[in-house]
């Protein structure tokens, strides 16, 4: 069984059939259920939370988590084609996904308690419980060690203060994994829990791009948290670091996905759209774009097939996800442009899905690592100069 779509390589040969089965389930998934009305929550601004339970009954949240706690067990590359085949949807939807997996999941099956585990991860995978990962503050981005979110020991656990930026889930969350340094200067984690007084995650509004995602702030006033919620197996940056290698993963497939969507819009649109007597895909400029895209994409879903393939035989090296997600991104940020520039002026209405795709990339360009710090990353490792010390 094979899907028809953007695959000019014949890359889906080199799937297993497991994986090509969850990549057709997930796509007519989106086709059913998602896209008949991520339209309308785009504009409106709202997350189609109808849909977690299908999320979670897809087997969606933990894809590639331990089968023992609720997870489906699959590999890397099957998570990475639901991820591609989401955001051809739409990066909001993607991003939901993501986080659940990759960011709350992943901590706490990595680096939590066994108590911590049967508790909170059968929820997750589920979609019982939803959760977050506050990491990010105001003033520290790209420079997680600046955060000023801080932790102070007490009798039974912790006061944790401060507070976190662009949250997505945040305000729909019922965990939220918050890193904070604690008295002696070294980073933790924890898994805040939405009732704890003192906790609230505002929602942030006014965005113009993931509209259709989830995003708050997190506010920490005196929120105190017992010892048990403390990731007892992981200290400094090295965690949240960690959780955002799995995430940045993700996206690298995921973003692929959009630009497979604008680019399959644009080849359809330029064989219908007229102009001076015939389709506007005859003119030799509008060809020189759907190529360029069509290579860009192809090198694209090569970069994310191996990189996959690394991850699920532990051979994966961190900087090679920064390859993934630098290029990626940077190649789905482009076909948007091209595609708006191939649809004229259709290209900013709603009709069509060229602008909602192109707003969404736009923060996908710089969350979980700016082109310009992966660009450092990969410079220090093939030179083995750090040149941002």
């Amino acid at each position: 069984m094979k899907l028809k779509g953007l695959d000019y390589l014949g890359i889906s040969n080199h799937f297993s059939d497991e994986e090509i089965m969850v990549q057709h389930n997930t796509r007519q998934f989106v086709e059913k259920e998602i896209m008949p009305v991520i339209e309308k929550h785009y504009r409106e601004g709202t997350f189609p939370h109808h849909l977690i339970p299908k999320f979670a009954e897809m087997g969606f949240l933990g894809i590639n988590a331990p089968s023992e706690y609720g997870g489906g067990g699959m590999s890397n590359v099957t998570y990475g084609l639901v991820c591609q085949e989401l955001e051809r949807c739409d990066s909001g939807i993607r991003s939901f996904v993501s986080v659940q997996g990759s960011l709350v999941i992943y901590p706490i099956s990595a680096y939590g308690s066994e108590e911590q585990k049967l508790k909170w991860l059968p929820k997750l995978t589920s979609g019982e419980s939803i959760g977050c990962f506050g990491l990010t503050e105001a003033d520290y981005g790209s420079n997680p060690a600046g955060m000023q979110t801080n932790a102070k020991k007490v009798e039974g656990g912790y006061l944790i203060n401060g507070s976190k930026m662009w949250i997505t889930n945040g305000s729909i969350a019922d965990i939220a994994i918050v890193w904070a340094k604690t008295e002696d200067g070294i980073v933790r984690g924890f898994i805040v829990e939405k009732e704890m007084k003192g906790f609230s995650a505002p929602l942030m509004k006014n965005k113009w791009s993931l509209r259709a995602s989830v995003t708050s702030e997190l506010v920490f006033d005196n929120v105190f948290v017992p010892d048990q919620n403390l990731l007892p197996n992981v200290k400094g940056l090295k965690g949240p670091l960690g959780c955002l290698t799995q995430a940045r993963y993700g996206i690298g497939w995921g973003t692929i996905g959009a630009a497979m969507a604008v680019y399959e819009a644009s080849l359809k649109y330029s064989k219908e759209r007229i102009q001076f007597d015939k389709p506007i895909a005859s003119y030799q400029l509008v060809q020189q774009k759907l190529v360029w895209m069509l290579n860009e994409i192809t090198k694209g879903q090569m970069i994310a097939l191996q990189v996959g393939k690394n991850k699920d035989n532990q051979t994966l090296k961190f900087q090679q996800v920064s390859l993934i997600k630098r290029n990626n991104v940077w190649v789905a940020r482009e076909c948007c442009k091209l595609a708006r520039d191939i649809h004229g002026g259709n290209g900013v209405s709603g009709e069509y899905p060229i602008m909602r795709h192109l707003m969404n990339i736009e923060s996908v360009f710089t969350y979980e690592g700016t082109h310009d710090m992966h660009t450092l990353i990969l410079g220090n490792d093939i030179t083995g100069i750090p040149s941002f010390e």
